[in-house]
């Protein structure tokens, strides 16, 4: 048992999360933390979503264009195959993975591997998203990060899908999603709805 510079107790396995609307830097502080295990000589490994093609097939890569290289998969039980002689495990855009992310993170922490998730909590509907719920639950640290709302300019809560949609996965950036404070939000979907309305109107004439 060593002690950190918080004057922590430290124990090596632990489960961060870092959740948070689009554009509320959860990638950036994934990269910043990753990088901060490499200087310190630590054997790490990074894991996304393999449908996550946005800016790049292989690395994860932030609004910002900050990027490191990653693993990108199908399934989350994939992540203890390549897992072995980790220390620490970095997973980008955890809530396009499956639930079984949970049992994984739970068993590389239990295993002594520090595990750091990055994550939208909710969905374009202000649903909790995949499994971020239960991993917020189970991690030892859980930082929310925001992003701020373009309408008011203040803490986001949401991501609002701006395209007509109901998929719940859909890849996209500021062309497709922008980052809402609540009241903005409310607002925001509920000129969608005033406009579905008025469309179905119109083609029902």
């Amino acid at each position: 048992m060593t002690t950190n510079l918080t004057g922590e107790a430290h124990r090596p396995g632990r489960i961060e999360v870092v959740c948070g609307s689009m554009f509320s830097g959860k990638t950036e502080e994934l990269i910043r933390r990753m990088r901060r295990a490499q200087f310190a000589r630590q054997r790490v490994e990074i894991f996304k979503p393999a449908i996550d093609t946005r800016y790049s097939e292989d690395d994860v890569v932030s609004h910002d264009q900050t990027h490191i290289p990653s693993t990108p998969l199908d399934s989350s039980a994939s992540i203890l195959l390549l897992s072995s002689d980790i220390d620490v495990v970095g997973i980008d855009e955890a809530q396009f993975f499956d639930n079984g992310l949970v049992d994984v993170c739970n068993e590389l922490a239990n295993r002594g591997v520090r595990v750091i998730v990055a994550g939208l909590d909710m969905d374009f509907r202000g649903v909790p998203f995949g499994p971020m719920p239960a991993l917020c639950a189970i991690a030892d640290d859980v930082t929310k990060v925001h992003a701020i709302c373009v309408k008011c300019g203040s803490l986001a809560y949401v991501s609002h899908r701006k395209v007509a949609s109901d998929r719940r996965v859909l890849l996209g950036e500021t062309g497709e999603y922008e980052p809402l404070c609540r009241e903005c939000y409310q607002i925001a979907i509920a000129a969608d709805a005033s406009q579905a309305v008025d469309t179905d109107s119109d083609g029902a004439k």
